[in-house]
């Protein structure tokens, strides 16, 4: 069980390109700190999306945020973006089915 979970929440008119260039990050990473990744899109509000990334504690989640090719890729992604990201920073306190 993730112990950790970082949501970052942004909205763009171009998702195909951030699609993308996450894609391309993920390629070329070496092993790191994420335990999974989930990639959404909002139903309800257009171009709005979400990225839910577990870690196994918030220690491991901010060595990877210390990353070189993460700060390199948080750049490139807000340049794609229409606003700044909101970022939630979540301890997890209980998962279900276990």
């Amino acid at each position: 069980m993730a112990a950790f979970v970082q949501i970052v929440e942004f909205t763009t008119s171009r998702i195909d390109e951030v699609e993308a260039l996450a894609d391309a990050m993920r390629a070329q990473r070496e092993a790191g700190t994420v335990l999974r990744g989930t990639f959404t899109s909002d139903r309800d509000r257009p171009n709005h999306y979400l990225s839910v990334i577990e870690f196994d504690s918030h220690e491991s989640a901010m060595e990877n945020s210390n990353r070189p090719e993460t700060a390199e890729f948080a750049s490139k992604m807000a340049a794609l973006c229409d606003g700044p990201p909101s970022f939630y920073n979540l301890d997890v306190r209980g998962t279900w089915p276990e």
